[in-house]
């Protein structure tokens, strides 16, 4: 598995997989696995190398369930055993659940109650990388970044990520944070390129770019094929899925990219993984760029 780094000399740099594991699916999924089959999605990932999970507190079915995908992440890693240790679990506060809808809160009475109990769940005494799951519109954004600051300087976060962010969030939370500030979780994929700015301005300051649904939310009756037919094309060219080519060309935009595919199932997982040995040539690459 490829690896790739989140941090700085500041916060420590973190070597993780170039593919990360996208929890959500796990826990929101119409027709999601039960616990054992969930646990085999993340043992399954773990055993390709992956080593950065992706959750959330407000990834479950409703309000009455509110954290299930942090605790079922902690639990499968908890059975992994030993090798699991070095996985960097990067989970998010901010949103809310009332029943099946979803809120925001970036207030920072709010934000350390959340980050108080992720910890809890996820059972440790500091959480590796914590991201503000959205901007909430009620609270200023540099008001919501301070209260990231102060769960950092009180030592309950090592590292902090903001997510949904446009560059002039991204310098305001530069500016509040400093190097606290490792990561951006925005959408970018095939069929959804507008964040390319965010991609671009994150790679000349060094931070992390974790690409959110990076086959564009596409499901089994999807049609990637039609969002970008060059990438079928190149999958059939190397032989390879039309996932492991979208997962590929992510890559290739910067070495501060790491894409967090979602998964259900361990072959989905599996099959994203491999994504890392598939070699685009310069040619190929630019049929992506401008598909």
């Amino acid at each position: 598995m490829e690896q790739r780094s989140i941090g700085n000399e500041t916060v420590g740099r973190v070597t993780v997989s170039a593919i990360g594991l996208g929890a959500m699916p796990l826990s929101t999924k119409e027709d999601r696995p039960s616990p054992a089959e969930a646990e085999a999605v993340v043992h399954a990932a773990v055993d390709a190398g992956v080593t950065l999970i992706d959750t959330a507190d407000a990834y479950a079915r409703d309000e009455a369930e509110f954290g299930h995908n942090e605790s079922l992440v902690a639990a499968a890693l908890a059975s992994y055993g030993s090798g699991a240790e070095d996985v960097l679990v990067a989970t998010k506060g901010g949103h809310t659940r009332e029943g099946t809808d979803w809120g925001l809160d970036g207030s920072p009475s709010y934000l350390r109650q959340a980050c108080e109990a992720s910890l809890k769940r996820l059972g440790v005494e500091a959480i590796g990388l914590y991201q503000f799951h959205r901007p909430d519109p009620t609270t200023p954004w540099e008001v919501s970044m301070a209260a990231l600051r102060a769960l950092y300087d009180d030592g309950l976060v090592r590292m902090v990520g903001i997510s949904n962010a446009s560059i002039p969030q991204i310098d305001s939370a530069r500016a509040v944070l400093g190097e606290a500030l490792v990561s951006v979780q925005n959408q970018f994929s095939p069929g959804y390129r507008s964040s390319a700015v965010e991609l671009a301005h994150c790679a000349e300051h060094g931070l992390a770019w974790l690409p959110w649904s990076p086959f564009g939310g596409v499901g089994a009756a999807g049609s990637l094929d039609a969002q970008a037919p060059a990438f079928a094309e190149v999958a059939e060219e190397l032989g390879v899925s039309v996932y492991q080519v979208t997962l590929a060309w992510h890559l290739a935009q910067a070495d501060v990219v790491i894409p967090i595919p979602g998964a259900s199932r361990p072959r989905s997982i599996q099959d994203s993984a491999a994504a890392t040995h598939v070699t685009l040539t310069d040619d190929q690459l630019n049929r992506l760029n401008t598909a």
